[in-house]
């Protein structure tokens, strides 16, 4: 063994000088990772009350709670809730941050509470904005006092990173056909997912149901997506039943309100909600065949439904569903109402119309297409016959601007109703369509598609002249993507003053004045304008899509006059759906603002129950 020196003890007389490794906490403080896990903090302006970071807890450290103050805004997909941390339960996991959507949910990196009441470990958790007295400045905190009210201000620890985050903020991109091809014909535009693509979108889905509350007809979307990643359309299909009757429309043609209160939307895009409902739709080829429901048993109760549109078609399945015997009025050689004439058929075919139609026909709902109320059959005879009416006649009557010569111009609906189910209508090779709402991008993107198709290998031209500026444009904003993709040209902030005709009467182009303002200080709808500032437009060819309306020209003026309306001019309704008119009932455009078919399928449903109050069938 080596000898060892007597001295060796002395040697460690030179670490009294040096400074010890060991901290004199807690008047010293070691500092703190970048990552550190932490308290949490939360931005309650980022946050939606979607209760993800609730689901995911493994200890069930966190539920959420009920704040009154705030607003709750489902259709924007805000709840007014917020997460409750119980201290006593959290492990400081970071699995509430990895999955909250918005990424408002942060861990901080303290972590020091002095309290003797176990009551204080129960936390609702907010940041530095909202609650200014509890986070001190470096100068202002003391460790001595630290507690869940007395923190560290921008003390910030683990935080969301979008790369890492326990869910896929990027949707499975849908299959389309590209813009130089699809504007030479009508083919459906969209391809559709195929079964992997789609179960691979539904299990981006959190579950967290702030679509379902969007949902005007509030859909148990969540379930019916669950189902789509089991593999399992036809569950997907019984379960959309439930609620939502024209699952091959609305799979197409919904406006997706679902869709923008996804708390996916906020750092990443929404879970593809309608083409998901597509994809169920598409799988099920005779839904006869594979759904099993079945008419509810006869009441003797009747009733006859005016207009075969969204609220029409989902009140005759409410109906049938519940026994009564179900009769509805149309006009049209087949059903859809508005869609069936207005959607073109790259967006919406007459087959999947058909489809959704010919099931609910299947369980004994009688049809009589052809006939208009009014001019084939009476309104009070209807009154007389049945137990109950309701009108969803739609909006099928185009405005016009009025303007000097626009008699000369095509109004919207005659337009898309002619190419669609009628004689298609010939077109010129510089068109200028007036608007810029939705109909107004489905008459641009039809008139280039004819144009293309009646004047192959030339150059043609199709602008849309708008009062509304860029921002202020009514359609959605994927409608006027597409358009500007398909070689659209768009004129914002103008407005037509006159329609020049040449010395032969024929359409010259439109002179257009520049708009100042679109809306009153109220809001209210008010346009003025620059009225020395002008552009004239050339264009052979003029289309109107500024607005439809009802028409009532089938009810008599006595039973007329009794209908109240509202300030914007739509039937007045109780919460039972019922006019003032007893036992006539109504839904759809002619009582909603919100004028598409999901509202549609909403009105249909609470008439469905008002009707059976009135008939005493609740």
């Amino acid at each position: 063994m080596p000898k060892t020196s007597f001295l060796n003890p002395f040697k460690a007389i030179k670490y009294l000088f040096e400074k010890p490794q060991t901290l004199k906490y807690p008047f010293e403080t070691k500092e703190i990772a970048d990552r550190y896990r932490g308290f949490h903090k939360n931005d309650w302006d980022k946050c939606t009350g979607c209760g993800n970071c609730a689901d995911i807890c493994p200890n069930k450290a966190i539920t959420m709670v009920e704040i009154p103050e705030l607003p709750n805004k489902p259709e924007e997909g805000k709840k007014n809730k917020r997460p409750q941390l119980d201290y006593g339960r959290c492990c400081f996991c970071g699995l509430c941050v990895d999955i909250c959507p918005p990424g408002s949910l942060t861990l901080t990196k303290d972590f020091l509470h002095i309290h003797f009441d176990k009551k204080t470990f129960t936390f609702i958790p907010k940041d530095e904005k909202l609650n200014k007295e509890t986070y001190k400045a470096e100068k202002e905190y003391s460790i001595f006092t630290a507690s869940l009210s007395q923190r560290k201000e921008y003390y910030d620890g683990f935080s969301p990173d979008i790369r890492y985050a326990l869910f896929k903020p990027d949707r499975i991109e849908m299959p389309e056909i590209e813009p130089d091809e699809r504007k030479l014909s009508f083919i459906e535009q969209v391809i559709g997912y195929d079964k992997e693509q789609a179960k691979e979108e539904a299990g981006r889905c959190l579950e967290c149901k702030l679509c379902e509350e969007a949902c005007p007809a509030h859909l148990k979307i969540s379930d019916y997506i669950d189902a789509i990643y089991r593999d399992d359309p036809k569950e997907s299909l019984e379960i959309i039943y439930e609620d939502n009757p024209i699952p091959s429309i609305c799979g197409r043609i919904c406006m997706a309100h679902c869709e923008d209160a996804c708390s996916l939307h906020i750092r990443g895009d929404s879970l593809a909600i309608r083409w998901l409902k597509r994809y169920a739709a598409d799988q099920i080829k005779n839904f006869k065949e594979e759904l099993e429901l079945k008419p509810g048993k006869p009441t003797g109760k009747k009733v006859a439904i005016i207009g075969a549109g969204p609220s029409g078609l989902s009140l005759a399945y409410f109906l049938r569903l519940q026994g009564h015997d179900v009769v509805v009025y149309d006009e049209l050689s087949g059903g859809g109402g508005i869609i069936r004439i207005g959607p073109p058929t790259y967006r919406l075919p007459l087959d999947a119309i058909d489809k959704d139609v010919q099931y609910i026909e299947s369980l004994g709902v009688k049809f009589k297409f052809n006939t208009k109320v009014g001019r084939d059959i009476g309104f009070e005879k209807l009154l007389n016959d049945y137990n109950a009416v309701f009108m969803g006649i739609g909006n099928t009557i185009s405005f016009s601007t009025r303007v000097k010569n626009s008699e000369k111009c095509t109004l919207a609906l005659d337009f898309l109703k002619d190419n669609k189910i009628g004689k298609q209508r010939k077109v010129t090779k510089n068109i200028i369509i007036i608007g810029g709402g939705n109909v107004a991008m489905d008459v641009a993107r039809e008139s280039i598609r004819l144009q293309h198709i009646q004047f192959p290998e030339q150059q043609v031209i199709t602008k849309i002249v708008s009062l509304e500026g860029w921002d202020q444009l009514p359609a959605t904003k994927t409608e006027i993507e597409e358009a500007k993709e398909e070689g659209i040209r768009f004129n914002p902030s103008w407005g037509p003053k006159e329609v020049v005709l040449d010395d032969d009467g024929n359409i010259r182009g439109l002179l257009c004045k520049k708009v100042k303002s679109v809306f009153d200080e109220q809001g209210r709808f008010s346009p003025t304008f620059y009225e020395n500032e002008e552009k004239f437009l050339e264009g052979t060819m003029i289309i109107e899509a500024i607005g439809q309306r009802a028409d009532f020209s089938f009810l008599p003026e006595k039973l007329f006059k009794r209908l109240e309306f509202t300030d914007r001019k739509k039937i007045k309704v109780d919460a039972n759906g019922m006019t003032s008119i007893p036992g006539v009932f109504a839904g759809g455009d002619i009582v909603n603002i919100n004028m598409d078919a999901v509202t549609a399928i909403a009105d249909a449903k609470v008439a469905a129950e008002g009707i059976n109050k009135f008939l005493n069938y609740d």
